[in-house]
């Protein structure tokens, strides 16, 4: 059960101090009868303000999810091993933005705002991702170099944009790209020779992996939640932007 006041103010109709003047005035009635201050509803009450049903808006929920590699980025696949359903058991259906293929790891954000998907997975937004890439040879100069200018891929029909590349060992190199082809690092790198042993998402616009154990996820939240929402250009709902929520295997809890 939640206040009266409290539940007007979560259906976005105004401040609780403001519900309690409309309450005062008459002007919410609950089940057909007019409300009084103080009184509590609940999910299944009907609540009303001067004749209209008002319902609670749902906040925005964002996660950071580390995807272990294995799992496939589906909802449903009856030849998959693990989906990403499966492996994330949140009590919010919640959608993936940008997805990656099942031998990848890394960061995968999963959200229930949909517009949001729709403006971090839009090709002409050039949002950066960032991969740390292990290949079987030897990362050469001319290789990084040809990987950073842009490179045809026969079986899209389509040549890459420019992007940046950097040796971090001797097989091992960081790329950033702005935009999401199907198996876009693998295809390239096999246009040179290269086979790529592993593939890890390392960032996502603002969003970083660093810190978040493989099958866990912590749910993004203020300051971070904010500015990703402004780099897409949207305003967030956050009701808790303090509250950060891990888990591991499906367990779910919350940390404060």
């Amino acid at each position: 059960m939640t206040r009266l006041n409290k539940y007007l103010a979560a259906c976005g109709v105004c401040s609780r101090r403001g519900a309690d003047q409309l309450i005062d005035q008459g002007q919410v009635t609950v089940n057909g009868q007019k409300a009084v201050s103080g009184m509590r509803v609940d999910s299944q009450d009907r609540v009303e303000v001067n004749g209209r049903i008002v319902k609670p808006v749902p906040a925005n929920v964002v996660l950071a999810y580390h995807k272990p590699v294995g799992v496939t980025c589906t909802e449903k696949d009856k030849h998959a091993k693990k989906t990403i359903v499966e492996a994330v058991k949140y009590p919010v259906r919640l959608t993936y933005a940008g997805r990656l293929d099942r031998d990848s790891d890394g960061l995968l954000i999963l959200t229930n705002d949909g517009e949001l998907i729709q403006r971090m997975m839009r090709g002409e937004n050039r949002h950066e991702k960032e991969y740390i890439v292990r290949v079987d040879r030897e990362c050469t100069d001319e290789f990084l170099v040809k990987m950073s200018q842009g490179v045809y891929l026969k079986e899209l029909h389509q040549t890459t944009r420019p992007c940046v590349t950097e040796r971090v060992g001797r097989y091992t190199f960081r790329i950033v790209l702005t935009q999401g082809l199907n198996r876009q690092i693998r295809r390239m790198c096999q246009c040179f020779g290269y086979q790529v042993k592993s593939l890890t998402r390392i960032r996502v616009m603002n969003i970083e992996l660093a810190g978040l154990k493989s099958g866990t996820y912590r749910e993004i939240c203020g300051e971070e939640l904010l500015t990703l929402y402004r780099l897409c250009g949207m305003q967030a709902r956050c009701t808790n932007p303090a509250k950060t929520i891990i888990s591991n295997g499906g367990e779910y809890g919350s940390k404060q």
